[in-house]
């Protein structure tokens, strides 16, 4: 079998951030040098990006499972540590990367695009980041947050303008090689085309892209045969080219209900992927005229074509007969596509900062005294905290009570030794909660206490 895949799944973990450090500088002959416990380095982000090198996903079917470096910790000395460095994945033009639910998160075309699909974890600050006229030598620091982590598909769309489409044994792939400098594998037995071949065909004033699509046969959409995995790859092309085998001896087929059952199953993909493949422009090529019987066969079945409104070309990929006549049609039709399409938009990025007065957490009642508080912040900084320290386990306390969650709880209704969580259903952390507990004030107790918490 080829090594070639359009198909992979992907599972990402970003790189975690490292965490702060708690250090208090110390000097002979000076009594209070005070904190110098450096930042942690940020987890490294996981990045793809799109390699004209690259031609197949086989290295994500390999290996799915990849992970970034995570941050370093700070050091005292107000020694901060290393990022994480990040790690780029290059995948080939035309992927698609699609989340967990089947949603389309982004559709990766051009040398160079890239994707950061998921970022590392900011580095926990350092007790000296934390100091303050309040707090002068925090016995604390930060930790690190964890990386996002996702899983993904990634789907394979050959980036060409024309496709040749055709039952299998057509004739595609010798055409292929007849017009461009490609060499596909051609043999006289079904499914010889096992992956896409793309080839590039030059005239006068264009250039562009053909891909032999590997064979349809009837039932193609509903998975019979190989064309349910390859229809995808039609989906990029402005110009759908049917290949007609006028020499063939199967019984039962002639060159119009060949295109028939093929423009059946492209209709029949669109209604299943909602992308109409029938409003692509068409030529029809009736393809071995050099044999006797199939000359015949093309007398008889081109007027029948014509009435379609089809632009019919003889070809014989042996002789080279009509290829010339072929590749100038292609043309035409790529050129007018290129014509219409839209100019495309120059890449900006919107910044779109939350309205003034937007609450960032909400207070959910759970029943019976308990209650969970939502919101990106106060999870976050949950996660920043280092909860076998007491000092700063009131420091997320005071932060807590600055974002208003205090007054939220007691217009809630919150009552003396209520239960709050804090984060999703899956992931929190639970307080009881102490509307006595004084909030703001500096600890007069030992570095890393709090006498709130006693």
């Amino acid at each position: 079998m080829p090594d070639f895949v359009d198909e992979a799944a992907l599972h990402v973990k970003a790189g975690d951030g490292g965490h702060g450090c708690a250090s208090v500088h110390r000097e002979k002959f000076k009594a209070f040098g005070g904190p110098d416990g450096g930042n942690g380095g940020k987890g490294g982000d996981i990045v793809l990006e799109v390699d004209r090198n690259t031609a197949t996903l086989l290295e994500y079917q390999r290996r799915p499972h990849r992970k970034a470096r995570n941050g370093t910790p700070g050091q005292g000395a107000n020694r901060h540590g290393a990022n994480g460095e990040k790690l780029v994945l290059s995948v080939p033009d035309g992927t698609v990367v699609r989340g967990s639910d089947g949603d389309v998160v982004a559709d990766l075309v051009g040398h160079g695009t890239q994707l950061v699909l998921a970022k590392g974890g900011t580095g926990g600050l350092g007790n000296a980041a934390l100091a303050s006229p309040k707090r002068k030598a925090p016995g604390f620091a930060l930790k690190g947050e964890p990386g996002e982590q996702f899983d993904v598909r990634l789907e394979l769309k050959t980036i060409a303008d024309v496709g040749l489409i055709g039952f299998p044994s057509g004739g595609k792939s010798s055409l292929v090689a007849a017009l461009s400098a490609a060499r596909p594998k051609i043999a006289d037995y079904p499914f010889t085309t096992l992956i896409p071949n793309l080839g590039v065909v030059e005239t006068d004033a264009s250039q562009y892209v053909v891909a032999d699509v590997p064979g349809l046969i009837p039932g193609a959409s509903s998975g019979r045969g190989l064309g349910l995995n390859f229809l995808r790859h039609v989906e990029r092309c402005s110009t759908l080219v049917h290949v007609l085998d006028c020499a063939t001896y199967e019984p039962g087929r002639d060159p119009v209900s060949d295109m028939d059952a093929i423009e059946e199953e492209l209709a029949a993909y669109g209604e299943q992927t909602g992308i109409d493949l029938t409003d692509r422009p068409r030529i029809v090529v009736l393809n071995k005229v050099d044999v006797p019987d199939a000359q015949e066969l093309a007398d008889i079945v081109t007027p029948m074509l014509h009435e379609r409104g089809l632009r019919v070309i003889r070809v014989s990929a042996a002789t080279h007969t009509g290829l010339r006549e072929l590749s100038y049609a292609m043309a035409e039709h790529v050129e007018a596509a290129r014509a219409a399409a839209p100019e495309p938009e120059p890449s900006r990025t919107v910044l779109r900062p939350p309205r003034m007065g937007e609450t960032p957490f909400e207070v959910v009642p759970l029943g019976d005294n308990t209650f969970r508080i939502r919101g990106d912040k106060p999870a976050r900084w949950v996660r920043q905290t280092d909860f076998t320290n007491d000092e700063a386990v009131g420091y997320l306390s005071d932060r807590l009570n600055r974002l208003g969650i205090e007054e939220a709880l007691a217009e809630a209704g919150a009552a003396d030794g209520a239960e709050v969580y804090i984060g999703d259903e899956d992931d929190s952390v639970v307080f009881d909660w102490d509307p006595s507990a004084t909030p703001g004030q500096s600890p007069a107790g030992p570095r890393g206490s709090d006498p709130r918490l006693g």
